[in-house]
């Protein structure tokens, strides 16, 4: 006869869970600061709109190193940042301190997600599979990607905790790529989203309270040929915008009813200020 499972039993000594009662509600928000991502292409200006930002500290991932170019060349003024990190382990122990230490930064600044995913893929590679990334170890089924999903929930979560109790804005910075989207009602069809692993976005993407699209306003033209519309010419691409509501075409959302496109004018400044602006507005 099967034997019941007996109750769990608190341990001596440990602490007494509080029980949450009715007195806890409440019906406002805790007016924190944003968690934002952008994802855009080469060049249009993602690193130089962050940092424009309020007090921004930078932490730039192996190879992402366009912050120290822009200052190098007068581009942008001199702006607080840590060396280029080379590890998971090092970037995890930057956020600890931008966590404990005294400092007065309103805004970190991730540059980029996709090489802090890097980063965290190299140290699960390293630790869980004996740096063996073929199909024996990382890519066997795939299943390396799932299990630093662990590990990316403790670097949003650092993140987090880092934004509740420093009061700091988070601005993640992304390239981005073009996918194939799995279209279940209809053909397939070709988007950008943020250059990470599916799984990894998923989260990323959940996590934010802002996903903004940067890119270059393009004009089509379609020719002709033989009775056919051939194959369109691009033209324009010298104007910058932020999309902020996703499309078939790529990846956004606000939580903020900000206005689908904002202008990201000639600078940085300009990018930052039309942002600022937009937000105070509330896409009215």
């Amino acid at each position: 006869m099967a034997t019941a499972t007996p109750l769990p039993t608190r341990q001596a000594g440990a602490k007494p869970v509080k029980r949450m009662s009715m007195s806890d509600m409440r019906t406002t928000g805790r007016n924190l600061p944003t968690r934002l991502v952008m994802h855009g292409l080469e060049g249009c200006g993602k690193t130089s709109y962050a940092a424009f930002a309020p007090k921004p500290v930078f932490i730039m991932t192996a190879g992402e190193t366009g912050l120290e170019t822009l200052i190098d060349s007068g581009q942008l003024p001199e702006i607080p940042h840590f060396p280029e990190v080379q590890t998971w382990l090092d970037l995890l122990g930057i956020l600890d301190a931008m966590l404990e230490d005294e400092h007065d930064r309103q805004t970190l600044v991730i540059d980029t997600g996709n090489g802090a995913e890097r980063l965290c893929h190299e140290e699960v590679c390293r630790r869980d599979y004996n740096g063996d990334w073929g199909k024996q170890g990382f890519t066997s089924y795939m299943q390396g990607y799932d299990v630093a999903l662990a590990d990316w929930r403790l670097f949003l979560a650092k993140l987090d905790r880092i934004r509740e109790q420093r009061r700091m804005a988070i601005i993640v910075l992304c390239h981005t790529k073009i996918t194939t989207f799995k279209n279940p009602t209809g053909a397939d069809y070709d988007r950008y989203e943020p250059k990470m692993h599916a799984k990894t976005w998923g989260l990323t993407k959940e996590w934010a309270d802002i996903i903004l699209f940067a890119d270059y306003e393009t004009e089509i033209i379609r020719g002709r040929r033989d009775n056919e519309t051939a194959k369109g010419k691009a033209v324009g691409g010298s104007y910058r915008t932020m999309r902020t509501v996703r499309t078939a075409t790529f990846d956004a959302k606000n939580r903020h009813g900000l206005p689908e496109e904002i202008e990201m004018g000639v600078s940085g400044k300009e990018a930052w200020n039309n942002f600022v602006n937009a937000m105070k507005k509330k896409g009215g």
